[in-house]
């Protein structure tokens, strides 16, 4: 997974869609696969804090500093919750949908390099291991 990851944000600092800025913090790994959980588990309607946090098998406040930086590097922001105005929701700003949309053609990029290098056969059986794996 840690090569997968690395490969994938390898992918999205070359990408040309990616505002400049984030493509750098990329480039230099200041944005590692930590950040890539909000990316993976924030949904384009947003989530609370606590509902990212467990989506993404993380502690509340783990989550919620890896949120602050990634709003401090422009990906998301902080907005009242609609449904309750005690709450708070991240979402996914300008950037961070241009982020989003990188990731998605990496992981593409990154599936089917996996795919070439080791065979369909292999790769349909790392994949099908790797779901049940998960669902355990």
């Amino acid at each position: 997974m840690r090569r997968f990851d690395a490969r994938v944000l390898e992918l999205m600092a070359s990408n040309p869609e990616v505002p400049l800025a984030l493509s750098n913090l990329a480039s230099r790994a200041q944005i590692g696969a930590a950040h890539v959980h909000i990316t993976r588990h924030l949904s384009l309607r947003g989530a609370r804090l606590t509902e990212l946090a467990a989506s993404a098998g993380m502690s509340k406040q783990a989550m919620g500093d890896l949120v602050t930086q990634c709003e401090a590097w422009g990906l998301v922001r902080r907005e009242a919750d609609p449904l309750d105005a005690r709450a708070r929701r991240i979402v996914f700003t300008a950037d961070g949908l241009l982020w989003l949309e990188a990731f998605r053609q990496a992981v593409a990029t990154a599936e089917a390099e996996f795919h070439a290098q080791v065979g369909h056969d292999v790769a349909t059986v790392v994949t099908l291991g790797l779901e049940a794996y998960v669902q355990n």
